[in-house]
Parts: C-alpha cells; structure tokens; sequence
C-alpha cells in the first residue's frame, strides 16, 4: 500500500461521523483540562480509559489521542494568563507568554501558540505519516548509554534559562532531581526519603510541585505588593498578530517544529526537553537575548510549536515499536491492549483503517482545535480584568482542587502549600524555578537510564564512553560547563540578564 491509498484508507476512517464526533470531543476535553489549572491530560484520559472498552477500537484511539495533543494547545492559556503550568511542557511558555499577559498582550502570546502549535502539529503529523518506520530506525539507535548522555546534556544547558548565578541554577537542577528520588526504588521496591509516610511511596507528585512552585508562590509574592500585579489589568488592544509579529515567529515556529518533531521520537520526556532546548536555542541566537524572560514573543513561538510537534510525534514509538514516549501513551498502549490490539511494527499492517485513520484524524483535531482556540481567545483574556483580590482565592481553589484530585487525599493540598513556600523562598533568595522543574521532571528518567546502562555493563562507567552518540553529548555537556565557567561568558551572561531585569 502506497502512502496516497494509505491516507485514503485512513480519511475513510477518519472522517466518518463518529469519529469526527469523537475527535471533536477529545480535543474539547484536551483544551479544557488544560485550561484548568492543575488538571491534566494523564488524569483525564486514564478517568476516561475504561469509557473506551465499549467504543470501536478507531474512535476509542481518536478520542483519547485528541485529548493528549489537545491539552498540549489549553496547557499554554493558564500559563500565559495565570502563570500556572499545569503540564511540564508548558513551564517554559509561562516565562515570557506570563510577561507579554502583564503587558497587556495576552492576546497575542495566544494567538502566536495557537497558530505555531496548528503549524507544528500539522508538519508533525505530516512527518509520521511519511518517515514513521524510517525515524523509528532512530530511535531504535539510543539505547539506555545515549538517553542518559542526552538527560544529561538537556539538564546542562537548562542553566541558560536561569537568571543569576550559574552555581545556584546548577544547585536548583540537584534539587530538583533529588525530589524527585522520593518514593519506592523502582528496582528493589524500598522507600526513599519518605519520613515513613505512605503518602509519599509513589513519589511527589508533579501537580503539587509545578502549581506550587509556579502558582502558589506568585501569589504569595503579588500579595506583597498588590501594586506589582496591576499590569496584568492592562486593557487589551488587539486579540491578533501584525504583519511584525508574524515575521517574528516565522523562524522560531519553524525551529521550534524540528526540534519536537525530533524530540518527540525518543520515548522519555522528549515534549519536556523539546521545549526547553527550543528555548535555549531561540535565547542563544537572539540579537537580543535581554528580551527573553521579559516578554519575547520568540520565547512563547518556539517551545509552544517543539511541545506540539513532540506530542504528534510521540506516537511514532507507540504505533511501530510499542513504546511509550510519555505517561500518556503508556495509557494509550493499555487502550490498544483493551480492544485486543498489540501495539507495534504489526498494526501498520493488521489495523491499516485504524493506524492511517489515527493520522488522518489528528489534522482534524489540529483544525478542530484552531476552530475552539482562537475564537474563545476573547473568554481567556477576560480573567485579566478580574481584581486580583477576587481572581487570587479562585487559583488557590483550582490548584487546591487539582492537587486534591491527582492523589485522592488531603496530602496533595499539604504538598502544594509547602512548594509553594519553597517556590517562594527560592526567588527571594535568587534562586531560578525553571531548572528545579527541569530537574525534577527528567530526575527519574536519569536514574532509571543510568541504572539500566550500568547493568548491562555489569557495572562499568565506562560504557558511557563505548558509544559515539553517547560520547559527543558527553563532550557537548562538558563544553556548555566549560564556557559557562569562562570569565568573558559570565560577564556577558550576567550583563544580559541584567539587562533583562530593568
């Protein structure tokens, strides 16, 4: 089968009313539990995983996938507007999109995610339709040596994305990734920094951390001085680009879309480090690279459109090896298991109506979900205009509500007032909150590679440097410390973020 008679195979299935409808439903489902602080597409689609079993297997899979690339389109509103990223992938978004809300330009960081994420989508899904087993042939080259060079590597250079002392950035990446060491060893099963409490066996959750650290602390830092949050009441000229602006994120789209649809390939948090390294990339080749964290409209173009074409084309390891990319398709690989389907190299071959189908209705929901967003950018914007004093009580209940949800028990609150305490404190003392995330999300992906590296080597470091892919981010990781602890790149680094902060 050609790849024309495959996508007519898969429009045949696709745009089938049914699964229109249920297309439609996912991505509405996705854009909402985006939208709402603290909910995510993880908790939604396993709430909605035992719905599927009655569904044909085709609109049980299209559903589901569309609330997964649909949250990744609403997970960019709230941390725009609220500067509460309810998904990992969004915390780098919320460092400038949050800036241009303040400026009155909400609107236009929407606007600028909605379309580079329709762009990226879009290119994504035109990638796994034609290079699907080719760029599995990729992945399938990174075993567990490569993944922890390149965790490694990602976790270096997410010190570019830190204001101030590099020591303290580096500081906030341990942190974050000795947090994430709470619970039981995945191994052994025995209990890790957990004080003997059972609440604390399955981990920290991700929901109290981000929320916490994010929104909670922004909160207790505005209730300081309510006069700081006026700016974020600014009336809003416009709801749309100009012709500037769209030369202006033309480049950064584009970046922005290799860069995810690449990451997106290797299964482990690729929608996370796309995002970040999209952001590295766009501050490092900026003409003025003062601009980021103070509202440029490159630093919301370019990790919005890489998380997006990451998410599309995370489904390359599920659909033709099996593997989950994220947390997501590992629920999604029970789906397939539900209606009797192993997911793998077979189902191009056995289910060609439901693997083509699937494709075919992910440029529906991409088109469905620039219909929804961009019309209802008007609503998102008009909780600028609600006075903090009555806007601040309604986040605190939306993060109480989502942390509360994600562990079943009054925990979560607890855990979500204690990092917002920490979030808090870390800024007043200088310390920067996007390296802490970054550590504590890829920390147990960094365990679980280096763990398994060294058991296929019967514990020899040096199989680290048995792999060339390996060995040149290894080499990468140890240039980027090594220009960042050059006298001339301190300087430079610190007259920029200077410069950043006027």
């Amino acid at each position: 089968m050609d790849l024309f008679q495959a996508l007519l195979t898969g429009a045949a299935t696709a745009f089938a009313p049914i699964n229109i409808l249920y297309c439609f439903i996912g991505v509405l489902l996705g854009t909402i539990v985006g939208v709402l602080p603290g909910v995510g597409p993880t908790a939604t689609v396993a709430l909605l995983l035992p719905a599927t079993f009655s569904l044909d297997p085709a609109s049980g899979i299209i559903m589901l996938a569309g609330i997964y690339y649909g949250a990744q389109y609403g997970g960019s509103t709230t941390a725009i507007l609220l500067n509460l990223p309810g998904e990992s992938s969004s915390a780098v978004t919320a460092i400038d999109g949050y800036r241009m809300a303040q400026q009155g330009r909400a609107g236009t960081a929407l606007a600028t995610a909605a379309l580079g994420s329709f762009f990226a989508g879009t290119v994504a899904t035109m990638i796994l339709a034609v290079a699907a087993p080719a760029l599995s042939q990729v992945a399938l080259q990174f075993r567990s040596v490569e993944y922890f060079s390149l965790i490694l590597l990602g976790l270096v250079t997410s010190v570019l994305l830190a204001h101030g002392s590099i020591l303290k950035a580096l500081a906030m990446i341990a942190l974050g990734v000795l947090l994430s060491l709470v619970g039981q060893d995945v191994a052994t099963g025995t209990p890790r920094f957990t004080f003997d409490l059972f609440q604390l066996y399955n981990g920290i959750d991700f929901v109290a951390v981000s929320v916490g650290v994010y929104g909670i602390s922004e909160i207790l830092r505005n209730l300081e001085n309510t006069g700081a949050r006026s700016t974020m009441v600014h009336a809003l000229s416009r709801l749309w680009l100009t012709r500037k602006e769209f030369r202006e994120i033309a480049a950064p789209v584009v970046r922005g879309t290799a860069l995810g649809s690449f990451f997106g390939i290797l299964p482990g948090g690729g929608h996370v480090l796309s995002s970040f390294a999209s952001y590295s990339l766009e501050k490092a080749i900026a003409r003025e690279p003062s601009r980021f964290g103070r509202g440029a409209i490159e630093g919301v173009a370019g990790p919005e459109s890489a998380n997006n074409a990451a998410a599309q084309t995370s489904f390359i390891p599920l659909l033709t090896l099996g593997l989950p990319a994220h947390p997501v398709m590992a629920l999604m690989i029970g789906a397939f298991i539900m209606q009797g389907i192993v997911p793998g190299p077979q189902v191009i071959s056995s289910e060609p109506q439901l693997f083509w189908g699937l494709i075919v209705s992910m440029w529906i929901g991409n088109l469905l979900l620039v219909i929804l967003n961009l019309p209802l950018i008007g609503i998102w914007v008009k909780l600028l205009s609600i006075r903090y004093d009555a806007l601040f009580p309604a986040i605190v209940a939306f993060s109480c509500i989502g942390a509360y949800s994600v562990m079943s028990s009054g925990f979560g609150v607890l855990l979500l007032a204690l990092f917002g305490v920490l979030g808090y404190v870390l800024v007043r003392f200088g310390c920067e909150l996007a390296p802490f995330i970054l550590g504590f999300v890829l920390g147990p992906l960094l365990e679980e590679h280096f763990r398994r590296a060294m058991m296929f080597s019967r514990g020899d470091p040096t199989v680290f440097l048995q792999s060339p892919i390996s060995v040149g981010f290894i080499l990468l990781s140890l240039l980027a410390l090594g220009a960042m602890m050059m006298p001339g790149f301190r300087r430079r680094r610190a007259e920029i973020f200077t410069s950043s902060d006027d």
